[in-house]
Order: C-alpha cells, then sequence, then structure tokens
C-alpha cells in the first residue's frame, strides 16, 4: 500500500502550481494517474487530498474504468466548522485575517459528491473508527483481504 499524501504531492509532484480551478483539477489529475499507475502494478494507493470538484473526481474515476483498476471514492464529510476549529495548518486563521483568500468551502466551492463509495463522519466518531469503516470496504470490494 501507498499513501499519496497531498502536501507531498503539492510540493513536488504538483509544484509551480496554484490553487485557481484549473491548477487544482491538474493536481488532482496528476495525483489520479500516479494512484492508476501504481494500481495497474498491484499496489493500493491511499490519497488523502482534497479534490474540490466534482468533474476532476469523474476525470480520475474514469482513468481507473478504462484500466480496470478499482476506484474507490471516500468523502471524509467534516463540517466547515469542525475544520476550521481544528485549523491544523493554521489555513482558515490566514484566511480569517485576509492573508489568504480562495480556501475550499470557505471562499472556494466544495462540490460534495453525490454519491461516494463510502461517506466517513469523521467529527462523529474516532480516527480508529474512520479506518475501520475504509478497512472494510476494502475488503467488501476484494481490494485487500484481513
Amino acid at each position: 500500500m501507498e499513501v499519496l499524501d497531498g502536501d507531498e504531492n503539492r510540493a513536488l509532484l504538483s509544484a509551480g502550481l496554484g490553487f485557481s480551478r484549473a491548477d487544482r483539477c491538474v493536481n488532482v489529475q496528476r495525483v489520479g494517474l500516479v494512484a492508476e499507475v501504481l494500481a495497474r502494478n498491484g499496489v493500493i494507493a491511499v490519497v488523502p487530498v482534497i479534490a474540490p470538484y466534482a468533474d476532476s473526481r469523474a476525470a480520475v474515476r474514469k482513468r481507473h474504468e478504462q484500466s480496470s483498476t478499482p476506484y474507490i471514492e471516500v468523502h471524509v464529510a467534516t463540517p466547515l466548522k469542525v475544520c476550521a476549529g481544528r485549523d491544523v495548518k493554521g489555513l482558515y486563521a490566514r484566511q480569517l485575517a485576509g492573508e489568504i483568500s480562495g480556501l475550499t468551502g470557505v471562499d472556494d466551492p466544495y462540490e460534495p459528491p453525490p454519491a461516494p463509495d463510502l461517506r466517513v463522519d469523521a467529527h462523529l466518531q474516532s480516527t480508529e473508527e474512520s479506518a475501520e469503516m475504509v478497512y472494510e470496504l476494502l475488503i467488501a470490494r476484494g481490494v485487500t483481504r484481513r
């Protein structure tokens, strides 16, 4: 299993991209390509990124379908208030102070998936419970075994 961390991808794979809609879509496509190549080679890729636009997510799903590789969309449905309260990177505070703009879900859109393969309400359960939900879905879809 390989984890394609969003921050690492932004720093390396998508270095130079900004946060415009076009750049965000390119970032998602690049990470999606790497995940699909890994999947074609039997490696499960976990991709914890913010993919705010439905069309970008659909394109990545289509790429996986075309190569007959598994694709599972997990929507970690955390309310904006909870995200802002956690503010691990200080982005919400910086946006509130007017230092940055284009923050997903605040002054840039987030299009929630209408029918993800799994919806995780992580703010209502423990990290372990959320991880178990994902693991059980991977088993049910035949992506991994116990």
